[in-house]
């Protein structure tokens, strides 16, 4: 009778195994699915985005007052760049709607090289289009690489406490000699080229490459200069502080010709323009844009890319 007792106990022990173990496969195998049916809607949702590309630029009927806005950081991989600022500026100018063009500003600067495209790509297309004045108006910042790009307006209008100006050109970095001499680390480097190493953080500056450094500098700097120059011509006012690198409140840059009155996007389209419909042609960038930008940076960065990205990087209008 024992024997038999304890043959049951086993058995039904062993059932409890086997159940838990189906219970728990056929758990794993519903998670499973879950999972794939998932990832596979994750995937479709992602073709679909790159299909459609994204939304870009805006479409309207009857007058209005366009608008593109340009926030953040000025570089050709920021949120301001010159391609997705050529879109926008085209499509405004396609619209037959179009009665004036408002560029909202918000951004600290960036790279000279693409605040000159905006800056040029606005000029061209008003010499094309002189019946639709171009205003820019300034929200928190515009500063450096900003204030190149608004100086191509027609106007510009700002807030009282807004920030303006920084007219100016930089290099930074950071130099790591002296640590590693203290932490007795060796500095290999091989290069063609007695300048190649230029900017190194890891060599002591060479005073001739500093010379060549602050004569690109001056060279963009009145590039710059000439530009804020030329589209704000006499209502500046002769201050040398002006293209010192120093900014200023958006009440001071009015007094110093930086500026020329209070106003925003609202005020600017319904007491300036006559027009209040606002239509908003920014092009965004989209997420299957987002998603192909960190992709290809992931791809790799060569050793030699190291010193591009150190000068393109730092070399601002900030």
């Amino acid at each position: 009778m024992a024997e038999g007792n304890k043959q049951e106990s086993e058995r039904k022990l062993l059932e409890g195994v086997l159940n838990s173990a189906f219970i728990e496969q056929r758990r794993s195998r519903r998670w499973g699915i879950f999972f794939k049916f998932l990832t596979l809607g994750y995937l479709i949702a992602l073709l679909l985005i790159f299909v459609s590309g994204g939304d870009r630029g805006a479409v309207s009927t009857g007058e209005f007052t366009a608008l593109i806005n340009l926030r953040g950081e000025i570089g050709a991989d920021q949120p301001v760049n010159g391609s997705d600022f050529r879109i926008s500026l085209k499509e405004v100018y396609a619209n037959p709607g179009t009665k004036a063009l408002i560029l909202s500003i918000n951004s600290p600067g960036g790279s000279p090289v693409q605040s000159g495209m905006i800056n040029d790509e606005i000029q061209r297309y008003k010499k094309k289009f002189p019946e639709i004045p171009v205003y820019a108006v300034v929200e928190d910042v515009c500063a450096s690489g900003a204030y190149y790009i608004a100086v191509a307006a027609d106007k510009i209008f700002v807030d009282k406490a807004s920030i303006v100006g920084s007219i100016g050109v930089l290099i930074d970095g950071f130099g790591f000699e002296k640590a590693i001499a203290t932490l007795g680390i060796e500095r290999r480097l091989i290069t063609a080229g007695e300048n190649k190493a230029i900017m190194d953080p890891f060599l002591p500056i060479d005073p001739k490459q500093k010379l060549h450094i602050d004569a690109m500098l001056a060279e963009v700097h009145q590039q710059f200069i000439n530009v804020v120059k030329r589209g704000r011509g006499d209502r500046l006012a002769n201050n040398d502080d002006i293209f010192s690198g120093l900014f200023w409140s958006g009440e001071k840059a009015i007094q110093l010709g930086l500026a020329d009155d209070m106003g925003d996007i609202y005020s600017v389209a319904n007491e300036i323009i006559g027009y209040e419909k606002i239509v908003d042609f920014t092009s965004y960038e989209s997420f299957a844009d987002r998603f192909a930008k960190q992709l290809g940076m992931g791809i790799g960065i060569t050793f030699n890319n190291f010193y591009y990205k150190l000068i393109s990087n730092n070399f601002n209008l900030k």
